[in-house]
Formats: structure tokens, sequence, C-alpha cells
């Protein structure tokens, strides 16, 4: 199945404004891109604080949700983990096609999406993405998907952790942030170092690079119970792992929901105002 299905199915790109400025762009990027995703995000103040399509990792997009073993289907892009035999090309790649959406407006909305290998539908995708102001230098990235299994038969989520590599157990909602000429700093409210707070669970984790931090938080019981993955030194990237070490079982007819806010704040916060602002965007 050819991936321009999905850009020739996308709709145009969504504006998503806070504060009376626009803050991210939402859609598909190049025809080659399998997945619609948020780029560039910004802060109040302007600072661009995703990448897209970097040369270090092409298939790393923005903000999107992404999983690289869906019934061992790919829906993240680039080589494929196979037990013994590691990362291998194969052509085995989805495509998430907009179905349409429900709500539309400037500071947020909603949408369907077909999860699509070899034209069959694996995933059925529910999506609300929304913007929401902190303060005069923070917003919050409101995001919750809803996975639902549409066949009659069950299925599962992996990982490459779950296919034989360990640490890499990526996959979900995930966010590709700028490389800078030094790594960024990474904390949750007791660990420090992305030795420390990679493969844990923590209420919230912080990203802070040149003039920005963005803050994660799992929104409800069910995301906060996902392990964080992480990445400063090869390259910056944060996600909420759906299958860390365990493959994720979605039987027939049965729901994946997830929902993580991110802050996108100006400057470099500490651990108090980092906390502060979450439990602000949690509740809002």
């Amino acid at each position: 199945m050819t991936r321009t299905a999905a850009a020739s199915s996308a709709t145009p790109p969504e504006l998503l404004d806070c504060a009376g400025r626009t803050v991210a762009h939402y859609g598909y990027g190049e025809a080659a891109d399998g997945r619609p995703r948020l780029h560039p995000v910004t802060t109040l103040g302007g600072r661009t604080v995703t990448q897209d399509r970097p040369a270090d990792h092409r298939h790393h997009l923005g903000v999107s949700v992404a999983v690289p073993d869906v019934a061992g289907r790919n829906f993240w892009g680039g080589r494929t983990y196979v037990r013994g035999q590691g990362p291998t090309e194969l052509d085995n790649h989805g495509v998430q096609r907009c179905l349409g959406r429900q709500r539309h407006g400037p500071g947020g909305f909603a949408q369907s999406l077909a999860w699509e290998a070899d034209g069959v539908e694996l995933l059925r995708e529910h999506r609300t993405v929304d913007a929401v102001e902190l303060s005069g230098a923070a917003w919050a990235l409101d995001f919750s998907f809803a996975l639902t299994n549409p066949s009659a038969g069950g299925l599962s989520i992996g990982s490459p952790a779950t296919n034989g590599r360990p640490g890499a157990g990526y996959g979900g909602f995930f966010w590709r942030a700028p490389k800078e000429a030094a790594p960024p700093d990474v904390f949750t409210a007791d660990r420090e170092g992305e030795e420390a707070v990679h493969g844990r669970t923590a209420e919230w984790l912080a990203l802070a690079g040149d003039g920005w931090t963005l803050v994660f938080a799992g929104a409800d019981e069910e995301t906060r119970r996902d392990p964080w993955f992480v990445r400063t030194a090869e390259y910056p990237g944060v996600g909420s792992s759906l299958a860390a070490d365990e493959r994720l079982p979605v039987p027939a007819g049965g729901t994946v929901v997830r929902r993580i806010v991110t802050v996108v704040a100006d400057g470099r916060l500490d651990r108090e105002t980092a906390a502060g602002y979450v439990r602000r965007a949690v509740t809002s």
C-alpha cells in the first residue's frame, strides 16, 4: 500500500490558536508521511519546540501518535526491529488515513482516523487536540486518542522492546524536540537525567532546552501507568509507551484510551513551577 494515500485523503492543515496567536500547525507533511502531526509547535514567545523529518531520524514527525508494531505492521516509520535479526527494512508500513473532523475551531478539533495496512483497517482512532492558555508565558497541548479494534478478532500492539531490543519500548504519543548545540535537561519531581527517568513512570516529566521547557503529564490513571520513553543524548524526544515491556492486547471491539497534556513554556522552569503548571493544565 502506498503511503501517498494518507496525504491524498487529508484535509487542509489545521491551525491551532491560543492567546490570540497560532501556536501549532496540524496535518500531513510530505506525501511519504504516513500520519498527521503537529509541526511547528511554538511557545507563546515564538520559539519552535518541535522538529519534523530531521536528518538523524527522517520518520520523526513533530508531535504524533506513532506505533512501530500493530499486529506486525509498522505505523512508526523507518526500519522494523525483528527478533534475532535487528532493524530490518520491511514492506510492512501502514498509514493513518483521515476520515473526517467532528469538531473544528481555532482552539482545537476532533478527528477520526483509520489505521490501515494492505487495505485492511486495523484500528479506528478518535483523536482530540486542544490548546489551553495557562499564563502569559505558557500554554498546554491537551492531546487524547482512543484506538478501537474494529475487527472480529483480537490484535496486539508491540514495540522493539517486546520484539527483543531492551530499553526500546517506544510507541504511542511521541514528541520530537529540536536538536540544539547542547542536549536538553530532563527531570521529574525526584529524578534527573536520561538514564534516571527513561523507562520509568512519573506524574510528570520535563524537557528543558535553550529558552523553552516542555512538561509532559498523563491526564488519567491509565496513561500515568505507562512508562516514559526518553532520549536526550542521541536526539531530544519524549514519548509515553503503550508497550514498554509487554505487548498490549486489544480485543475485538476493545478500545485503548490515552490522554497526555503537555505544558509548552518559554524559559527554563524549575520543579516547583513545572508541577504547578501541570496541576493547572490537567484540571483545566
